[in-house]
């Protein structure tokens, strides 16, 4: 394993050698300032000030001569423009245009070598600020990135926003556009803005442009609040062809998203009516609304591997078990069977593709475009959290067709049939699969081996994510001689089993699995409980209960908004997570009835409380990357979900048990 280190040395330039961000010295910075620290030689403040003024330096030095040589092609691109305008005056032959082409590619092929240097610097900017961090157990990160960013004479744009390589790209391409043919075209790409140059250095760069853009992006190194983001970011070969991109396909991923997470709260406002209708205790709904968290742990599993050979194949899968669920689950009133209703959302969450959701969102997605498309996975999500029982109020109706009831209990089940088969229809015509689905969709297999591949090109190097990723890191403990104590060979031998693998997650792993646990516990608590706690107490009717968990799930999208543009900006993630926790616990002892009377107020204020810090903690627990090993022995984001779903799923049980011994 070579770190980051040798691997400077061995890709710089040998002419741009002293420009490089001098990464040995500043890792000397580092620990001497972690041994003056714990001597006392020097506070935080002195230390957090001298090591921003050598950061200061470095980036000067770098961005000076990246600006010089901005200036030199800039040159030579004028230079250039001249001899193309006298060749287009002159009729020239076509040897002399070829030759002109030529001169304008090495200007594109030097372009690329700049592209090169702006990306090592990048990275050794971004490592070197994460290894402050991880020394010193401070976000510097943070306040180098904000108080550098935003300023107007920052230099650190210079690096991250490639304003002047974009304008010299717009340069060749707009040249290049005039030689198109023997004759010169009279075409612009700025009459045009939709004409793609077909000239191959042309599309190199606009290749690397897309991913330094991509590996340099603010809002991604600020912070990292959307999981398929943060999970796709180490793919080093990621790069999906906007040729090949299907935007109907995403909408589909989305719009099952946003299905699923209806179809599982739809159901809340009245499970417990529906319980008792079929002679069972109103706390039994908190078995039935969490078996389809029970099924959806190992739906986890088979739909993560099964995305890797298709995407089209699972969402037809999941669109029927679910159309069968909302059936059965519909059918159980007149069928007079409580096994029916069970047993139907069991099927529910044997078809809960947000696996594949996730995954294609990741693999199918371009670069460019992935941002948004992982806020629209979040939007559906919260969306479909609200809308589930708001739809369910609104079904407060009563009548039969053909000896089939229709009711506030089963208008749901009916309603979630109609939509999913529609769905199905819908799917049926419209998805496209992605024709690299064999290829690159292994991320755990390809990450370190196509980084590895993309080393010695200058164009492919450009791919590096600008937070660290496990690799990465594993690189830098290598080199600080920092690593556990078990025995290396061991260390590196893959998982062969879920034990094996849970044995190879490190302490901070389980911490983080276990908080993700106890916090959809506790939601999950709080929102199955809801329609029986607010009727025994408040004798809330069904459409209360429906808007009052509306509301709840309309606060999703902006705590995370406030949260992740502001709060992150002002306090470290870990006084964040320590903060939600204890709200956490403060909503939850809220909710307690300690008196006689039980008031509405406590109520509503235990749930708003309990619940928006829940949230908050699930935004900003960082996911520490797992070990290669484990990746390799359990399917893609299957260890966190499966948190999550065991979370669903203990957390109404749990609150059915307690429920009934309160009654």
């Amino acid at each position: 394993m070579v770190n980051f280190g040798k691997r400077l040395m061995a890709d710089q330039l040998e002419e741009w050698r002293e420009y490089y961000i001098n990464y040995k010295m500043m890792k000397k910075k580092v620990k001497q300032y972690i041994q003056q620290t714990q001597t006392g030689g020097k506070n935080r403040e002195q230390v957090l000030k001298e090591f921003s003024r050598v950061l200061d330096d470095q980036i000067e030095k770098i961005v000076l001569f990246l600006l010089q040589q901005q200036g030199h092609l800039a040159s030579r691109i004028e230079d250039l423009g001249e001899q193309r305008a006298a060749l287009m005056e002159q009729q020239s032959d076509l040897s002399q245009i070829c030759q002109l082409r030529e001169a304008y590619r090495e200007v594109g092929y030097d372009l690329v070598k700049l592209l090169r240097f702006l990306d090592i610097n990048a990275t050794g900017i971004r490592k070197i600020l994460k290894k402050f961090d991880k020394r010193f157990g401070y976000k510097f990160t943070d306040y180098y990135v904000s108080t550098r960013a935003n300023h107007p004479y920052s230099q650190l744009q210079q690096i991250f926003k490639q304003v002047g390589v974009v304008a010299v790209v717009g340069a060749l391409s707009r040249n290049l556009a005039y030689l198109q043919d023997n004759r010169g075209s009279f075409s612009s790409i700025y009459d045009h803005p939709s004409l793609t140059i077909k000239d191959p250095v042309i599309e190199q760069i606009n290749h690397s442009v897309q991913k330094l853009t991509h590996s340099t992006n603010f809002m991604q190194f600020l912070g990292q609040h959307a999981l398929i983001v943060a999970e796709d970011m180490h793919s080093g070969s990621d790069l999906v062809d906007d040729q090949s991109y299907h935007f109907l396909s995403l909408l589909l991923n989305l719009v099952n998203t946003f299905l699923y997470m209806v179809n599982t709260y739809i159901i809340v406002p009245t499970a417990d009516d529906y319980s008792v209708s079929l002679g069972a205790a109103a706390t039994v709904c908190g078995v039935i609304i969490g078996s389809m968290a029970v099924a959806q742990i190992f739906s986890s599993v088979y739909f993560s591997a099964w995305s890797n050979k298709s995407y089209f194949r699972p969402l037809v899968f999941s669109s029927i078990m679910l159309f069968l669920g909302n059936l059965l689950y519909a059918l159980a009133y007149d069928l007079n069977s409580l096994t029916a209703l069970i047993v139907g959302r069991l099927l529910c969450g044997l078809g809960s593709a947000r696996a594949v959701n996730r995954r294609y969102i990741s693999d199918c997605v371009p670069l460019k475009t992935r941002l948004q498309a992982s806020a629209g996975f979040v939007s559906a999500s919260a969306l479909g959290m609200a809308c589930g029982p708001a739809l369910a109020g609104l079904l407060q109706t009563k009548f039969r067709i053909y000896g089939l009831t229709f009711n506030q209990n089963t208008l749901p089940g009916w309603v979630m049939c109609l939509a999913w088969l529609a769905y199905l229809f819908w799917l049926w015509i419209s998805f496209k699969e992605p024709g690299h689905i064999a290829t690159e969709n292994s991320v755990n297999t390809q990450s370190s081996d196509s980084a590895h591949r993309v080393s010695g090109n200058l164009e492919d190097g450009l791919g590096q994510p600008l937070l660290l990723d496990a690799k990465d890191r594993d690189d830098e403990d290598v080199e600080d001689n920092d690593d556990n104590e078990e025995d290396p060979e061991e260390s590196h031998k893959p998982a062969t089993s879920l034990a094996a693998a849970y044995r190879l997650l490190t302490p901070s792993v389980k911490v983080q699995l276990l908080i993700y646990f106890m916090l959809k516990f506790a939601m999950e608590i709080l929102l199955s409980e809801s329609s029986v706690v607010t009727t025994f107490y408040f004798n809330w009717t069904t459409s209360t209960v429906a808007i009052f968990l509306a509301v709840l799930g309309l606060t999703v999208l902006p705590v995370n908004v406030i949260v992740g543009s502001y709060v992150t900006n002002l306090f470290q993630d870990r006084q964040i997570l320590v903060a939600s926790e204890i709200m956490v616990l403060i909503g939850i002892v809220m909710s307690f009835c300690f008196t006689p009377h039980y008031s509405v107020p406590q109520y509503v204020t235990s749930a708003i409380i309990t619940f928006v810090f829940a949230e908050v903690l699930e935004g900003n627990q960082p996911v520490a990357p797992l070990p290669r090993d484990v990746v390799e022995a359990l399917p893609r984001d299957l260890q966190r979900r499966a948190a999550l779903d065991g979370g669903r799923h203990a957390g109404p049980r749990r609150r059915g048990h307690d429920d009934h011994r309160g009654r």
